[in-house]
């Protein structure tokens, strides 16, 4: 791993090579071209292979040498010291089906730990950047989680996993109660535009199971850097790419919707 690692010079000209790529998803939206399917639900379109394709080759240009670990090519089962982590096109079914709630998310995990995110919303014109110790950005103008202390004021989003057979009995035992404790939940269908709107405080809170590092590692670091917490479903389970579930907030309610994901049914 280099001693010399400039962060921000980093971001710069990986955010370049992330808004290229969003010009492939914005050409293509409204005719996502080939659709395949990888899974009863799970989809993959030629313009995630393109992106992905890109991305890959302009990010090696930035860091030679470094790893990659992305949805569509990658079989890692590790983070090497330099890894670009990179899901191409967060929300295919939605961009198969001419929805604009779609996301390219590129993170870079050094050593130990992640150092820099990018989320970027090519059909929304918006793209969150931030690295470590830098803060959180949305184009460019620092974003901080909101303020919102009161479950009952808050705006909480899901997600629901492809094996959704197997995540049914969670899945409406969490809505049931979340539905009846907070102003409402959404669920847009792309992980990393979830964790974008918690950091700028658009959610208050944001909770989804089955999730993978590409999903969530951008997102992770923008929330955090905006000053929310993430953790597993059980607050004090600090989260781990990959891992089962993950819970992000603005911190104020961090506790109190760890207890409604953990509490047990009632029998």
């Amino acid at each position: 791993m280099s001693a010399s690692f400039d962060a921000a010079a980093i971001l710069e000209r990986a955010a370049g090579a992330v808004r290229e790529a969003g010009a492939i998803v914005i050409a293509n939206f409204g005719r996502p071209g080939e659709v395949r399917h990888k899974g009863r639900i799970d989809l993959v379109t030629s313009t995630d292979l393109a992106v992905e394709a890109l991305l890959k080759e302009r990010l090696a240009a930035i860091l030679p040498g470094s790893d990659f670990l992305a949805e569509e090519s990658s079989s890692m089962a590790r983070l090497g010291d330099l890894t670009w982590i990179i899901d191409p096109l967060d929300g295919t079914t939605n961009f198969a089906h001419g929805l604009p709630f779609v996301a390219t998310s590129v993170a870079l995990w050094r050593g130990d730990h992640l150092a820099l995110g990018l989320i970027n919303l090519p059909v929304l014109g918006e793209l969150f950047t931030t690295a470590k110790g830098l803060g959180a950005w949305r184009n460019g103008e620092r974003i901080h989680v909101s303020g919102v202390g009161s479950l009952e004021d808050s705006l909480v989003a899901t997600g629901f996993p492809y094996d959704n057979a197997r995540y049914l009995d969670a899945i409406t035992l969490h809505l049931r109660r979340m539905l009846t404790r907070t102003q409402g939940v959404r669920r847009p269908g792309a992980a990393a535009l979830d964790l974008a709107y918690v950091a700028c405080g658009r959610y208050d809170g944001f909770y989804e199971s089955a999730l993978n590092a590409w999903d969530t590692a951008a997102g992770v670091l923008l929330v955090e850097e905006a000053g929310g917490r993430v953790s597993g479903y059980d607050a004090s389970a600090p989260y781990r790419l990959g891992g089962e579930n993950i819970l992000a907030s603005n911190g104020l309610l961090h506790e109190e919707l760890s207890r409604l994901l953990m509490e047990p049914p009632a029998s």
